[in-house]
């Protein structure tokens, strides 16, 4: 017994009809009367056929349909950050009406992988960058070289590379001129990662932080706050938002030398800082004051609203895919600069007499 594909032309000489018109019951594109359509469908039916090779239609097209979306983070961890699930969500909308679907890849694997895809393995239309270290950077020339688009959200890929950003040092130092306007002065950051590997730990002065968001905040609040002493987690979580407050109130027992507010880079950050200032025994915001950077719901938070910066998540995937829409269609997209909001909760406040 033979295992080969039915085709298009054995539907059409199955049900009597031309293989033109069994190809338009599929495509959609011509009318065709309701006892033609029935017969090829039962055609189709009996001999096993559910529609056009993909791959067909790919080659006829000059594409593959897929559009790879390089990640810094595990998927997992990826997934189950709010703000990128948004993002996600705008880009998948944005690039659907090219008939294209994403392909995730992460950072390490994209670049060098022996197993899995990677940015000069994987058969893609596109690339869309998040973020965009140097290692990244490096081997854009290769991958521009084989004629693939790339696009970068929240990074810095050279002047001829679209970009989608966010005004993340501009937007922090809102922030941080909200705590100064209360009167704060003793000031640290619960920071996101500094560098691909996820490093934990105080960052230290003069210090190179590879991750362009990370150090766009923490610009942006030190343009206020010189010399805020920097803590950066491995990953955007309350759970470590929550070690590094244990971190930032080791010492909750003397209380005129901890902090009276918290910056946080993330509001999942920022969350696990209030779990742990309460574990110290210090009120919000009496006792400190939190801020966050996303806009973004997190559970169990209540009775607490984020003072925060509302980012346009969802707007930025929507940017990232029309950019790549524009380049496949041999326009050249401008750069787009998104604004955040600042929101204020109650989780600020003027700092305690001392």
């Amino acid at each position: 017994m033979s295992n080969r594909r039915a085709t298009i032309a054995d539907v059409a000489r199955e049900a009597g009809v031309s293989p033109s018109t069994a190809s338009v019951v599929f495509s959609g594109k011509t009318p065709v009367s309701v006892p033609t359509r029935q017969k090829v469908l039962d055609a189709a039916a009996t001999l096993g056929y559910t529609g056009p090779d993909p791959r067909a239609a790919s080659l006829r097209r000059g594409r593959s349909g897929i559009v790879a979306v390089v990640v810094g983070s595990s998927l997992n961890l990826m997934f189950l950050d709010p703000v990128q699930r948004l993002m996600m969500d705008g880009l998948a909308e944005a690039v659907a009406p090219l008939g294209a679907g994403l392909l995730l890849l992460r950072r390490d694997a994209a670049i060098d992988s022996a197993n899995a895809p990677t940015l000069m393995t994987a058969s893609i239309d596109a690339a869309v960058l998040i973020g965009c270290d140097a290692s990244l950077r490096d081997t854009l020339p290769d991958v521009r070289a084989r004629g693939i688009p790339v696009v970068v959200v929240e990074g810095d890929a050279g002047f001829d590379i679209p970009r989608v950003v966010l005004d993340n040092r501009e937007a922090q130092r809102r922030a941080a001129e909200h705590l100064r306007d209360l009167g704060h002065t003793k000031v640290v950051i619960a920071a996101l990662w500094q560098d691909a590997a996820g490093t934990r730990g105080w960052i230290a002065p003069g210090a190179d932080v590879t991750i362009d968001v990370t150090r766009d905040r923490l610009r942006g609040a030190r343009e206020v706050f010189p010399y805020a002493p920097a803590y950066a987690t491995a990953h955007s979580s309350i759970d470590e938002g929550f070690a590094a407050g244990r971190v930032l109130f080791a010492d909750a027992g003397d209380r005129d030398d901890l902090p009276t507010a918290v910056i946080a880079q993330s509001d999942l950050l920022a969350a696990g800082v209030i779990r742990a200032a309460a574990e110290a025994g210090l009120r919000v915001p009496e006792d400190v004051s939190v801020t966050g950077f996303d806009g973004v719901p997190v559970d169990g938070l209540a009775p607490y609203e984020l003072t925060t910066l509302s980012q346009p998540a969802t707007d930025k995937g929507r940017a990232a895919g029309a950019a790549v829409a524009a380049l496949l269609d041999g326009r050249i997209p401008a750069s787009v600069l998104l604004t955040s909001t600042f929101r204020h909760g109650n989780t600020t406040a003027p700092p305690p007499p001392r």
